[in-house]
């Protein structure tokens, strides 16, 4: 009984502030750079980062630099967006395998190793890289960066034999390709890429993620195609698209507008209970969720009698995973009017259905290990037990209060992004975003291009304004 008060003394002291320290999400960790995200002030964002900067190494470098990038590029410092985002994509691809931080994570909760980000996130920071490389009027890195998108995904999605991302091409990055290769009149990759586009938005896209082919992309489409002199492919996509195509040449240039919309999810925790069923063999153990109808078999034959003898005692526990918490936009639409002219902002990609669907499926990859963590936590309580009754019961208290999962994420992605291609007139063209909600008065944004020579404008602007889930 004295050895019970001695631990149970020291470890209150150890581990009660780090339970309360560590209840914290990752969300309410940087509450106050959330705040100024929420309210628009991406002054005090920058700020705010630039005196935080505990993150800049260590296991939320990516993090850091990911939030970097992205409030230089709100801030139109497109240069500096970039080499924050290089630095982000270092860090990505120097992530190795750290063997001892793996084994450490089965005793302790996946926090405490360098976060490993979602893999639609690997491919995002390429698309604002893309777009501050338009802006900086790079048009080939830009280019390189919508191609790095379709090499990563191919390169992700190898990896898994089982359970394979719903997300493996993404559908914007090759309409982006497409707009860019025409915007420098190159017609036949253009077309290619506007192509293959089409293909993944008619399958991938819209089973999974709901996003029908924009209807902006059926007329790239079949431009592109008489602009190249395929006029087989021409006939063709007529008849499927069931539309006649009339070439109206536009020599003042025009103006491609991304409407990013709204923030994506943040992680919040949630919990799954498991039962082992009954019968065991073959060096198996086997546990299951009848709620969600999942079922894990753990392989136990190569471990100690004492540690087997513990497994099989197993009866119920809880496992900690990672959830999404949804951020709605408060507008549910957007349109721009130009020249008399009004033109439909047509959803391209939705991050958080991606966000969503991604998760689940590396969910479904990785529940056996984490089963297995908190089993051999449950293993290691009994053992303990068995030599200290009351260092088997501080054990429990410690497994309880480290069985946490991992609400890292990478927080400033938008909800969705929108597209619309306006002609431009010769001069001054004035353009207006109007943005829509059931909420909140529409509101009228207004921005200038001179419309002259053929030239191609790209411009992104990002409505901020979405609900917090509790």
């Amino acid at each position: 009984m004295k050895s019970f008060t001695k631990y149970k003394k020291l470890f209150l002291i150890v581990l009660i502030p780090m339970f309360i320290i560590g209840c914290a999400t990752y969300y309410t960790k940087n509450i106050e750079f959330q705040n100024y995200l929420a309210q628009g002030d991406f002054n005090k964002a920058n700020v705010w980062l630039n005196k935080n900067t505990k993150d800049s190494d260590g296991k939320n470098k990516l993090l850091y630099y990911l939030n970097r990038g992205y409030v230089s590029w709100i801030l139109q410092d497109y240069n500096e967006s970039n080499k924050n985002f290089a630095i982000a994509e270092n860090v990505i691809e120097d992530y190795i395998q750290n063997y001892y931080l793996d084994a450490l994570t089965l005793i302790s909760n996946p926090t405490i190793k360098p976060y490993k980000p979602e893999d639609f996130e690997v491919v995002m920071l390429n698309y604002f890289m893309a777009l501050n490389y338009l802006q900086l009027n790079q048009f080939e890195d830009a280019i390189v960066e919508c191609k790095r998108i379709n090499i990563k995904l191919n390169q992700l999605n190898d990896k898994y034999k089982d359970h394979k991302n719903r997300y493996q091409r993404d559908a914007f990055a090759n309409n982006l390709m497409g707009i860019i290769y025409e915007s420098q009149k190159d017609y036949n990759n253009a077309f290619i890429a506007y192509r293959n586009a089409l293909e993944i938005y008619e399958t991938d896209y819209k089973e999974y993620f709901n996003i029908s082919v924009p209807d902006q992309l059926k007329i790239d489409l079949l431009r592109t195609a008489y602009l190249t002199g395929f006029n087989e492919e021409l006939k063709f996509y007529e008849g499927k698209f069931d539309v006649q195509y009339n070439h109206q040449e536009n020599k003042n240039g025009e103006l491609v507008f991304f409407w990013l919309n709204g923030y994506g999810p943040y992680k919040s925790e949630s919990s799954i209970n498991f039962t082992k069923i009954p019968n065991s063999n073959h060096g198996y153990v086997t546990m299951v969720n009848n709620e969600h109808d999942l079922s894990f078999p753990l392989y136990i034959g190569n471990k100690s009698k004492k540690e087997k003898d513990a497994f099989e005692d197993l009866r119920f526990f809880r496992v900690a995973f990672p959830k999404y918490m949804e951020r709605k936009p408060i507008f549910t639409s957007a349109s721009i009017n130009a020249n008399s002219e009004n033109y439909k902002l047509e959803q391209v990609q939705n991050i958080n259905d991606i966000a969503f669907k991604t998760l689940k499926d590396r969910m479904v990859r990785e529940m056996a290990s984490a089963i297995m963590r908190l089993a051999t936590k449950k293993a290691l309580e009994a053992l303990a037990d068995e030599q200290d009754e009351g260092l088997g019961t501080l054990l429990n208290i410690v497994n309880t209060l480290t069985e946490k999962a991992d609400t890292r994420n990478w927080q400033t992605l938008p909800y969705s992004i929108s597209y619309a291609r306006i002609p431009l007139k010769k001069g001054i063209n004035t353009i207006s975003l109007e943005t829509n909600s059931a909420y909140t008065n529409s509101q009228t944004h207004r921005f200038e291009f001179e419309g002259k020579n053929d030239k191609t404008y790209f411009h992104s602007y990002h409505t901020i304004a979405s609900h917090n889930s509790n």
